[in-house]
């Protein structure tokens, strides 16, 4: 018997707006991933790669098809099941980092699991432990603004992983990064995501991804354009 792959889409359609407003932002997608693949999405803005990832985050619903993980339909979740799973089965990585500003890196990294529920204690052991990993031990009382815009999203890339989610989603995880700390980041989110046995979905712009990942499919108006 064939493993199911941990995410599936079938058919999947996304549709914003109706009559001459209308936009089909996914159009008829089928994807596999197996469980720990690092797989980018690439292709330019408006292509659906960020759609795609609202879809697997339960951030949003498909218009049409089904978006199952480990055999789970997203779309049949109640709405205090669909914050379980973004809160246990996904880590997000944002473009422009979403750290709260006045919160330590320490005191980010920690936030996701104060919200599930873990002890303080335990919570912040767990984010010197990841900001060790992402190479910040050193900064753990600095505030975002005393950090470097590749310092911030290490920082996120380390908050991704506190509730030791099956799932990273990065959306343009470079794209307010120079090439250089683009790049640099796009190398540690792989390792990351290798070392933590993570699955990694990734929406780029970056050509760099294509050597980080172990699988790209290029976007385009919607469909996988390969």
């Amino acid at each position: 018997m064939i493993d199911e792959p941990l995410i599936r889409l079938r058919g999947v359609e996304r549709v914003y707006g109706s009559g001459s407003a209308r936009c089909a932002a996914l159009a008829g997608v089928d994807l596999d991933v197996p469980a720990g693949q690092a797989l980018a999405l690439v292709g330019p803005s408006g292509s659906g790669k960020s759609t795609l990832l609202h879809l697997v985050g339960a951030m949003d619903a498909p218009s049409k098809g089904t978006v199952k993980v480990a055999g789970r339909d997203l779309a049949a979740l109640g709405d205090a099941a669909a914050a379980r799973y973004r809160r246990e089965t996904v880590g997000f990585v944002f473009q422009f980092f979403n750290l709260v500003p006045t919160l330590s890196a320490r005191e980010n990294v920690a936030l996701p699991a104060r919200l599930a529920g873990r002890p303080g204690a335990q919570a912040r052991a767990r984010a010197d432990e990841l900001l060790a990993q992402v190479g910040l031990a050193g900064k753990r009382e600095a505030f975002p603004d005393a950090l470097s815009g590749g310092q911030q999203q290490r920082v996120a890339l380390a908050r991704a992983l506190i509730n030791e989610p099956r799932i990273v989603l990065a959306d343009e995880p470079t794209g307010a990064l120079d090439q250089a700390t683009g790049d640099e980041i796009l190398k540690l989110l792989r390792e990351l995501a290798a070392r933590h046995g993570v699955t990694l979905l990734m929406a780029t712009h970056s050509e760099s991804a294509v050597r980080v990942c172990d699988r790209v499919i290029r976007m385009l108006d919607g469909r996988m354009a390969d």
